[in-house]
């Protein structure tokens, strides 16, 4: 029986003619196979860092710079396009569409460059060039392999509101465009490739779903079309116990729940955007993950009900780059909302709050942000209460930087006694020193802070109990 498989792409998957031929002879299998397929491209790899770095250049009046990067852009597709495609009307058209894309980026610098400044909108506006570049490269290298693929940038579908780099889908609307203008595609046997990261305003202008969001554009289109399967390709085998680069013992999970799966996307492990999960949840799609440069192995299987395995916890992961921020003081005790009015303050200060830790005396609490939004977030709160700074009711808001953020994950700890206890009496074991703890309600994972010189140490003694099975 036919299926539909959305399959996303990452970064690498796109990044050299090499990975685009694998790209090629995964989906061409599928299609082969009688199955129909949604392609969801990330820019080649590096493609949208360089942009990035051209708006800095742009704004800085770096003329040379942004116009080196359009020609250093030009000649990379070109090349992979000369590599992949013998001359014709095929390579020539896919040539020109990359010719005047790169004109529009050029022509965005230059009036960057003359106003001195980039709005949200305009950042979006030259991102999104990596996604709109790579997108129309796949699909004439699919069309080359006989293929009926076309490319589509995701605001033609995927509408969002106008919050520019960190854009919110309009749900009922973004369905109602798919069905209208993607399912019949998809019924004309037409093999879409679509620009991952991207979507549009009510208005056609292009928003961004955050870094790293082409994942997350992925399940979107699966869970829109009712796909069988959402497949992220990327460089790895799958979902990993540990970052191998901290632990070569790191090995690949056959199976995660879509609750695991959260726990490790968002403290730190870089295979899945947070959000992925989000829109299919409701749907019990299963997604795949598996590397486009291994195409044999079957990678890691997310499923709404993960397999027990021996060992409560299933994986650990971390998260670098983060500050720890305590507001303590005995004039806060049974005083309400100084939490409330910290965290607030927090958000307007553009910072996402990764974990919480509160005394039961009340006189502290402590919670972490990256790095880059430290300094802003304890200026915030030092105004919002700055009346109860002067009253001493508060007596300080403290931050401590050089510290990390180590996470156990698995299903099974929920309803087993004693992980807590054990995963503590290994650290202690270590002789590493825990900061502050979390755990949430769902009881999927343990959350804890340590000093950034003891993270690989403090990963290694926890992997070991997802390894041997002490936990």
């Amino acid at each position: 029986m036919s299926k539909l498989i959305t399959m996303k792409f990452g970064g690498t998957s796109v990044g050299s003619p090499e990975a685009i031929t694998n790209v090629v002879s995964i989906v061409k299998g599928e299609v082969d196979a009688g199955n129909r397929v949604i392609v969801v491209v990330s820019a080649m790899s590096g493609v949208t860092d360089a942009l990035l770095a051209s708006v800095k250049m742009a704004i800085a009046d770096n003329k040379w710079g942004y116009l080196d990067t359009a020609r250093k852009l030009r000649d990379r597709h070109d090349d992979t396009l000369n590599i992949l495609i013998p001359p014709g009307k095929n390579r020539e058209t896919t040539q020109a569409e990359i010719a005047a894309l790169l004109d529009e980026y050029t022509e965005i610098c230059q009036a960057v460059n003359i106003l001195g400044e980039a709005t949200p909108r305009i950042w979006d506006a030259v991102v999104s060039f990596g996604e709109r570049l790579s997108c129309r490269m796949v699909a004439a290298v699919l069309r080359h392999h006989g293929l009926d693929a076309r490319a589509y940038n995701a605001g033609d579908f995927l509408l969002t509101n106008n919050q520019y780099q960190q854009a919110v889908p309009l749900w009922a609307e973004t369905q109602a465009r798919i069905d209208e203008k993607l399912r019949p595609l998809l019924t004309q046997g037409v093999t879409p490739v679509i620009t991952g990261f991207l979507g549009a305003t009510r208005d056609g202008n292009i928003t961004t779903l955050g870094r790293g969001g082409s994942d997350y554009s992925g399940a979107i289109f699966a869970a829109c079309t009712d796909s069988d399967e959402l497949v992220i390709w990327t460089d790895v085998d799958g979902v990993m116990t540990a970052d191998p680069r901290l632990d070569k013992r790191a090995r690949v999970l056959p199976y995660v729940s879509y609750q695991e799966v959260g726990e490790l996307a968002f403290y730190g492990a870089k295979v899945l955007h947070p959000k992925t999960v989000q829109p299919i949840l409701d749907k019990g799609m299963p997604i795949r993950v598996r590397n486009t440069f291994n195409p044999q192995h079957p990678g890691t299987l997310i499923r709404e009900n993960g397999e027990r395995t021996q060992t409560v916890i299933k994986a650990v992961t971390s998260i670098k780059n983060v500050s720890l921020l305590t507001v303590s003081g005995k004039g806060m005790i049974g005083v309400p909302g100084i939490a409330g009015r910290t965290f607030l303050a927090s958000a307007q200060a553009g910072a996402s709050i990764l974990m919480i830790s509160q005394s039961s005396s009340e006189q502290s609490f402590c919670f972490l942000v990256t790095d880059n939004t430290a300094r802003n977030v304890r200026e915030a709160i030092e105004a919002e209460l700055a009346e109860e700074l002067a009253r001493r009711d508060i007596d300080r808001v403290d931050v401590e930087e050089n510290v990390v953020i180590i996470t156990a994950v698995g299903a099974g700890m929920r309803g087993t006694p004693g992980v807590a206890g054990r995963v503590f009496s290994v650290m202690g074991e270590r002789g590493i020193n825990v900061i502050a703890i979390a755990q949430g309600s769902s009881e999927c994972s343990i959350s804890f802070v340590v000093p950034q010189d003891d993270l690989e140490r403090a990963v290694i003694a926890l992997h070991d109990l997802a390894l041997d099975g002490a936990a």
